[in-house]
């Protein structure tokens, strides 16, 4: 053991309190981010007093690291007084918060260092898990309690300002879905448009790669995929979780991602999140991260009429986030597709004249600008926060 690093499991206990109750809400997961989610499992004939109750302050992880892409699935509840996780999983607790801080001991966790060490020490010959004896045998720095509060104090700086700059984004977003409510479904424009279809306005699409994930015989152009998973992010500037991946020169030039194409997701989902998620790639993006874009095979590129562009995107996000694509996915071996053919051939939506497209053109494009600037800031932070964790809780360590 490294000199001045203790063992975890001087620090934590198992927490074992079962849901007598049979109490049906607040019922969560946990993901690869680290971070607390709504539970997406299919509940039919659940047992619900099997499951687990954990606290505010408490710690849930799921042992098994072999199906999370070498991360390890680990979170503290904070945002709740208390939450109910399957049976599967453990929760633990820190002993004394007098002498290991529980949001000093997440940001341990947090570290890309701690999931290597969790895949690393996991063992099993069907799936793969971290048991608690491993858990138990984590070595770490634990300074006093002062530096612990400083620590995460410091971390927390930066934390609260990138979600500062998220609200203003998520306000930005509602600013522009107003907008386009406003103009579109009002009697006066909806007088002047035409019923149509988004095929009408798509100029042309292609399909994704995946490639390999290092250069192999002729897959040596270096690209970076644009996963469903990564919409979200890359509607606010963001790519940086995207992953890298070696392509055929041939198919980078045919499926790159130029500049106001956008992105759709056609496989994926999950039965309370529907496929067909947008994503709009504007010159500002390709310029900020300079790498050449292609999306996944799980994803189409769009190239749409410049003059209808925005209006594009905000009537496909308006109907998204009414639910709309439920309606046009089927399920194969497991996996939902959206039927993307279906979708912009057959829904019939309301098309403005041109004058009125460019317009809105006029109106939304300073509004996504800035939504891409407050982004870029935030990936900036992110990548910050990021370098700081190692230095804050390994120097102030050796320095006590």
């Amino acid at each position: 053991m490294k000199e001045g690093y203790r063992l975890l499991g001087d620090f934590i206990r198992q927490v074992d309190v079962r849901n007598t109750d049979g109490k049906e809400e607040n019922l969560l997961g946990v993901s690869v981010q680290k971070m607390f989610i709504p539970s997406i499992a299919n509940t039919v004939g659940t047992d619900f007093t099997k499951y687990k109750v954990v606290k505010r302050g408490q710690f849930t992880y799921i042992p098994d690291t072999s199906r999370r892409g070498d991360k390890i699935g680990i979170a503290l509840l904070t945002d709740y007084d208390e939450g109910l996780v399957s049976n599967i999983y453990t929760v633990f607790e820190v002993k004394d918060e007098n002498e290991l801080l529980p949001e000093y001991l997440m940001l341990w966790f947090s570290r890309p260092e701690f999931d290597r060490y969790a895949r690393f020490k996991s063992h099993g010959s069907v799936r793969e898990i971290m048991d608690w004896d491993e858990m138990c045998k984590v070595e770490l720095p634990v300074p006093s309690i002062e530096k612990q509060r400083s620590i995460v104090k410091a971390y927390n700086t930066i934390t609260d300002r990138i979600e500062l700059k998220r609200k203003i984004n998520d306000n930005l977003a509602e600013t522009a879905n107003a907008l386009f409510c406003k103009m579109f479904f009002s009697t006066s424009i909806a007088e002047k448009c035409d019923t149509g279809t988004f095929s009408q306005l798509i100029k042309e699409t292609v399909g994704g790669d995946w490639g390999q994930e290092q250069p192999k015989g002729n897959y040596t152009s270096k690209v970076t995929c644009i996963r469903g998973t990564d919409i979200p992010a890359l509607n606010l500037g963001s790519i940086s979780a995207a992953p890298t991946r070696y392509i055929l020169p041939k198919n980078l030039s045919s499926k790159r991602i130029t500049a106001d194409n956008i992105v759709v997701e056609i496989s994926g989902g999950s039965p309370v999140q529907a496929t067909g998620r947008v994503a709009l790639i504007p010159n500002a993006v390709l310029a900020y991260h300079k790498e050449e874009l292609i999306c996944s095979n799980f994803c189409r590129v769009m190239n749409v009429r410049s003059e209808y562009l925005y209006f594009f995107f905000q009537y496909w996000t308006y109907l998204y986030r009414n639910g709309v694509m439920f309606n046009y996915e089927n399920s194969s071996t497991g996996l939902k597709n959206f039927n993307f053919a279906a979708f912009v051939s057959e829904e019939k939506i309301q098309i403005p004249p041109i004058d009125i497209a460019k317009r809105f053109n006029a109106m939304l494009e300073p509004i996504y600008k800035e939504i891409f600037s407050v982004g870029f800031e935030i990936e900036k932070l992110g990548a910050a926060r990021e370098l700081l964790l190692p230095h804050l809780m390994l120097h102030d360590f050796l320095s006590r």
